[in-house]
């Protein structure tokens, strides 16, 4: 191959084994951060004989934030294997699924998802094969699954029956030194930054968050948000209270259900088992100022999140 029928490289592009070990350099210096572009891991096999637990990764893009009207217009899904320690071990398969609404699209859900009319015509969910996915997994995992089990659970009666994490929710981002939840932000913390495109995009990013390692607690985001998920939780509805008592409720870590959905039109909280003694207290003696018995329910891995609680 003589010079002319070489392939072309500008004088000045690195080759990418001089990219890698600059990036290697840099990442051993306190002054750098490096993020390199997340490539999805390729699927795997366990070793025969190997005790894996199977997990769920899951990504609704929809139509709207209304549950009871709105549609699901792509459907992400991974299925991935982990330890008894929280360490991930693997991808085993990945889904990824269009479906046309019964009405177009809206402009301003096509500028935020990149989905369009065109994408999705003619496309329609396979149930089955969506049952079939998700049968194994022992968690589904979402990035909001207060907003993602109440569609899903809508469409695959399946997700009923399974429990559910959210890794949005149920990690204290910011005592592990992150100053929020967003997806890219965590994902940039982690090393990384992807370009997403699908929702199954979404997913690989979330693996690679829930694989790295916390530094207060030398287990991965996985361990803790498994830890989390187990404990069983207490809703407690604050029914009825006084208008200018809503800044108290709010300081409290209460929030606003307007009754749309079939629940009390209330102000809630949902607190760990053993704070409840604490926070009937609070209500009585801030609130109410009276002996009150309000409405508590006790929620675990299998309920949270559910629009059917």
């Amino acid at each position: 191959m003589d010079a002319l029928t070489q392939p072309f490289r500008d004088e000045h592009t690195p080759d990418p084994a001089d990219l890698a070990t600059m990036a290697e350099a840099l990442s051993r210096s306190p002054d750098y951060r490096i993020l390199r572009r997340l490539v999805a891991r390729p699927s795997y096999v366990p070793t025969v004989g190997q005790e894996v637990r199977t997990g769920i990764l899951l990504d609704c893009e929809t139509t709207g934030l209304d549950c009871a009207k709105d549609e699901i217009i792509e459907l992400g899904m991974l299925k991935f294997d982990y330890a008894a320690d929280g360490r991930i071990l693997g991808v085993r398969d990945t889904f990824s699924a269009f479906n046309e609404p019964s009405a177009p699209i809206s402009a301003e859900v096509t500028a935020l998802t990149g989905i369009t009319n065109e994408m999705v015509a003619g496309r329609k969910f396979d149930d089955a094969a969506v049952t079939a996915f998700v049968e194994s997994g022992v968690i589904t995992i979402a990035h909001n699954s207060g907003f993602d089990r109440k569609f899903a659970e809508r469409y695959w009666p399946v997700f009923e029956h399974k429990a559910w994490g959210c890794s949005m929710s149920e990690i204290d981002w910011r005592k592990h030194g992150f100053v929020g939840a967003q997806l890219g932000y965590l994902l940039n913390g982690a090393g990384f930054f992807h370009q997403a495109h699908r929702a199954v995009d979404d997913c690989h990013a979330l693996l690679e968050v829930l694989a790295s390692e916390l530094p207060a607690t030398g287990s991965t985001a996985l361990a803790l948000l498994l830890e989390t998920a187990r404990k069983p939780t207490m809703r407690i509805w604050a029914e009825q209270t006084a208008f200018e008592l809503k800044d108290s409720l709010k300081r409290r870590g209460y929030r606003w259900n307007d009754g749309s959905d079939g629940r009390p039109k209330s102000w809630f909280r949902d607190i760990d088992e053993t704070a409840l003694d604490d926070e009937i207290a609070f209500l009585r003696t801030e609130i109410y100022m009276q002996e009150v018995e309000p409405t508590v329910q006790r929620l675990t891995a299998f309920t949270r999140f559910s629009g059917r609680i």
